[in-house]
């Protein structure tokens, strides 16, 4: 179950039949489990019947972006009371005369600092003052904080300082109070990325975990007999339990869904690389398969603010079916504001008056009004033709041709969304395929494919509920880190090998608790290198836990690094030396499931519209979904349950055998 900002979707797949069912409902803004059992009650009568749950949540991304978070009380060591506020400059923007520095989360006035010190070995310099830290749990309790944040000098190397503030702190303050360890949530060095982590997680922890509890108990009531498993921001899943305890890992939680769908339409469909994208009511998120994989990194920033933790690349954008368009200097704007779930799109006649993109396209004729959303919503289209009418005459356009525009202008944000996840990296769109889904992505992908000069745009069943789909292709993950500085001349391969092999023994209790049976568990090493003398890394996948004991291992890995290296920055130095810096160790567990089969749809005879493509109108048949033939051309508008596809004249169609369209862009045509 995926939960948008404009619609909740579920999916559902019957281990018996092999039958997929999809649907979805009107995001409940005021209380998201309405919303999430009004979806599933389309297609699960008794809860007690389901063998597998995972959801997605954006309650700590929403919390972040309305700043709605826990007021946070943040306890540093001596002398470091400033870390958090100095943070970093912006050296990637150093020209940017517009930069502003993101506003903390966390105001001076509510940073304290407490005696002890570590040495950067993890060896104690000064003893803890627990008086300091006693000394904050009062101030907590006088104030109505919500959460702490502990981030202590070089906890990294031994936590033992911040155990026992952590101790102290709950003793003090029970359950009402969320406390965060920063080494619990990120056991790295730089200290202001760590501090900044642990204060997002304390910030954004008392949301999800309240949410996260109410979604068990209610499923409780209603006889769910199996965890509830959340989506984490690196594409793996974990049970609630475990995500109360570590919030922060759920902060992306929903769009991360549809990266790995990505990953599993890949596999289905013999591709590597996919760019996968996710146009909802509200916003338009990219993300990148690579070689198979979830384009995965280490860190992030996040409205921001920096995050150390295992995340999928993501870049969003204000751009969806609900974003509103408006008149800004005598010139057409499109987004980011949304009409959201309410009022939402005119056309949805609950009170919207501002034209959007929906509304755009029912004005072209690319939307079937009486068969939105599977049928659950008939649209509006005097409403919609209103809104875009009043917008026309405020720019005097014909209403037609500011429909036609307020798509171009989506379309071209969108796909300059791409541009930043591939081009400004250095990646080629036109070697990738274009993976289409949300409710909206396939209306808009081939518009968006032309701007990139992308030859084919790939549609997968129920694209509306792709990101729920894909959850129930992920597999449940546990990240795991260990701060390792060696330079190659002090490297002690055995050593090496013993730490990862403990790493590897914590991973699989892990997955222990996460109830993955033995045979479908497996682990995944990696090191964080660098050439001496540079502050940045790249992390090294490594063979396996015993690799660095083999003799040859340091000239293996420093020509890895060198491949790497050019790669990524078009060159290297081979002669140079290299260093170590982390070890990170990923365990991965598989459940006996799958989500191949057909969705159920109803069959309908085809039939004829006009639709505006380039100023022209053109017949165009509007066909379900199920039953399509073998291969077809454009125009055509294909809709069924969660969403419906958009295809322009002069592009082809064919269904593969997984039931997904395989659209051949035609990018000879008008973008």
């Amino acid at each position: 179950m995926d939960i948008g900002g404009t619609f909740t979707d579920v999916v559902c797949h019957d281990d018996r039949s092999g039958a997929v069912l999809a649907a979805k409902a009107p995001t409940t803004p005021a209380d998201l489990a309405d919303g999430v059992f009004a979806a599933l009650g389309q297609v699960v009568t008794d809860p007690s019947g389901i063998a597998f749950f995972v959801h997605g949540t954006t309650q700590g991304l929403n919390a972040l972006l309305e700043r709605k978070g826990a007021r946070v009380l943040l306890l540093t060591s001596a002398g470091g009371r400033d870390v958090y506020q100095i943070a970093r400059g912006n050296r990637d923007r150093m020209f940017d005369l517009r930069y502003r520095k993101p506003a903390p989360l966390v105001p001076r006035q509510d940073v304290m600092e407490a005696g002890g010190r570590l040495d950067w070995r993890g060896e104690e310099l000064i003893p803890l003052d627990e008086e300091d830290v006693r000394r904050a749990a009062r101030r907590v309790r006088e104030e109505g904080f919500d959460a702490v944040a502990v981030c202590l000098l070089f906890s990294y190397a031994d936590p033992v300082h911040e155990l026992r503030a952590g101790r102290i702190l709950r003793e003090e303050l029970g359950d009402g109070v969320l406390v965060v360890l920063s080494h619990e949530v990120a056991r790295e060095w730089r200290e202001y990325e760590r501090t900044s982590s642990a204060v997002l997680e304390a910030y954004t922890g008392p949301v999800v975990r309240d949410f996260l509890a109410r979604i068990e108990h209610r499923f409780a009531e209603r006889g769910l007999a199996v965890p509830v498993h959340v989506m984490q921001s690196s594409g793996g899943l974990v049970d609630a339990s475990y995500a109360m305890r570590h919030p922060l890992q759920t902060l992306l939680s929903g769009p991360v869904g549809g990266t790995m769908g990505g990953v599993a339409a890949a596999r289905l469909l013999g591709r590597d690389n996919l760019i996968c994208v996710d146009m909802g009511g509200t916003s338009f998120d990219v993300s990148l398969v690579v070689n198979g994989r979830p384009d995965v990194s280490s860190e992030a920033h996040v409205e921001g603010h920096p995050v150390l933790m295992p995340i999928v690349n993501l870049h969003t954008i204000g751009a969806g079916g609900g974003s509103i368009a408006y008149s800004e200097a005598g010139a057409l704007r499109v987004g980011p504001r949304s009409a959201g779930a309410v009022p939402g799109p005119a056309c949805y006649g609950r009170g919207g008056t501002q034209p959007t993109v929906t509304d755009a396209n029912l004005v072209l004729g690319r939307v079937d009004p009486a068969w939105f959303a599977g049928g659950q919503l008939t649209l509006d289209g005097d409403a919609a033709g209103a809104a875009v009418a009043t917008l026309a005459e405020r720019l005097a356009m014909d209403p037609l041709q500011l429909a036609e525009g307020i798509c171009d202008v989506a379309n071209a944000k969108m796909a300059q969304a791409i541009r930043t996840l591939t081009v400004e990296h250095g990646v080629e769109p036109r070697d990738f395929a274009l993976v289409a889904f949300g409710g909206a992505g396939a209306m808009h992908a081939v518009f968006i494919a032309r701007e990139l000069g992308i030859a084919e745009v790939v549609v997968p069943r129920y694209p509306g509920a792709f990101s729920a789909w894909g959850m129930l292709e992920a597999e449940v993950r546990r990240d795991l880190t260990y701060p390792y500085f060696r330079p190659q001349d002090a490297l002690d391969g055995p050593d090496m090998a013993a730490c990862l092999a403990g790493l590897e023994r914590q991973a699989l209790d892990a997955l222990t608790g996460q109830r993955v049976p033995p045979e479908r568990r497996r682990v995944e090493h990696a090191v964080d290198m660098r050439y001496e003398g540079q502050d940045y890394t790249l992390t090294i996948p490594l063979r396996d836990a015993d690799e660095p004991a083999e003799p040859e291992f340091l000239a293996e890995i420093a020509a890895r690094y060198a491949e790497a290296h050019t790669s990524r920055y078009g060159h290297a130095t081979p002669e140079a030396a290299v260093e170590f810096v982390m070890l990170r160790s990923t365990g991965f567990g598989t459940f006996e499931r799958t989500a191949a089969g057909r969705v159920r749809d109803e069959a309908a005879e085809p039939y004829v519209r006009d639709v505006i493509f380039d100023g022209q109108v053109h017949s165009t048949p509007v066909l379900r979904r199920d039953g399509l033939p073998g291969e077809f051309a454009g125009p055509a508008i294909v809709v069924e349950q969660t969403a419906t596809t958009v295809v322009p004249p002069g592009c082809m169609v064919g269904v593969d055998g997984n039931g997904f369209l395989i659209i051949k862009v035609d990018n000879t045509a008008r973008a």
